[in-house]
């Protein structure tokens, strides 16, 4: 169940990014930042929200998808609802398509007014948001707009030369899969991500899931952390 955010004033803190030690890998989250914390029980009458974080390439959306299969949840992909936005020719499109092409986050509230749009119009309550928050601003966004905060977070652990080279064999015509842009993209990453995942850390949420294997090795890392809904 979500809990209601009964005062959005400590949602404006600043959060200050965790230091890492100098040659460690960007990407690689210590196990003192992970939490195994049992799932909330979830509601019917209330939205079971899961947030699903990882670099460009971590395998996000493999895992998303093998998720909605085993435990019936509705996919709500950012990056996906993002590019139907620029498809559609809307007003925010060409907002959106200049902001991708450079590698850049899309504003808070665009994303945020889109993914809950596309939650009203559901019938499920448990809902994964596939790559999003990308940053405090976000996340902060998210809470204010919904007045809630996620029951799980998902944190898929990949090394940048295994995100890299994912992005370029997976060949989707995407605008923002190039090289250039997916350097971009993973600076971008690697310098907003990790207050969030702090956060969420903080607060007993976070699931970190090493990415590397194969779709079903990962997926046995991740099938434990939902299996109570399975009862």
């Amino acid at each position: 169940m979500w809990r209601r955010v009964t005062s959005v004033s400590h949602l404006f803190s600043h959060s200050k990014s965790t230091k890492f030690n100098q040659g460690a890998s960007t990407f690689k989250i210590w196990e003192t930042f992970t939490s195994e914390s049992e799932i909330p029980t979830p509601s019917k009458g209330s939205p079971f929200v899961t947030f699903v974080l990882g670099g460009p390439g971590s395998g996000k959306g493999t895992q998303c998808a093998k998720i909605v299969e085993a435990f019936g949840f509705t996919h709500v992909s950012a990056g996906d609802l993002l590019r139907r936005e620029i498809a559609s020719g809307s007003a925010y499109g060409s907002v959106i398509l200049s902001t991708i092409r450079e590698g850049k986050i899309v504003p808070s509230q665009v994303t945020v007014e889109l993914i809950q749009k596309e939650m009203e119009s559901s019938d499920n309550y448990k809902f994964l948001i596939d790559g999003f928050p990308r940053s405090e601003e976000n996340r902060k966004a998210f809470e204010q707009t919904i007045g809630a905060e996620p029951d799980v977070v998902l944190f898929f652990d990949c090394p940048e030369q295994e995100m890299v080279k994912r992005v370029l064999n997976r060949n989707q015509g995407r605008v923002d899969d190039n090289i250039d842009t997916i350097k971009k993209r993973l600076e971008i990453f690697d310098e907003l991500n990790w207050p969030v995942i702090n956060y969420y850390s903080q607060r007993g949420k976070l699931h970190k899931i090493n990415a590397v294997g194969t779709v079903d090795e990962i997926f046995e890392k991740v099938r434990p952390i939902f299996a109570p809904l399975s009862k």
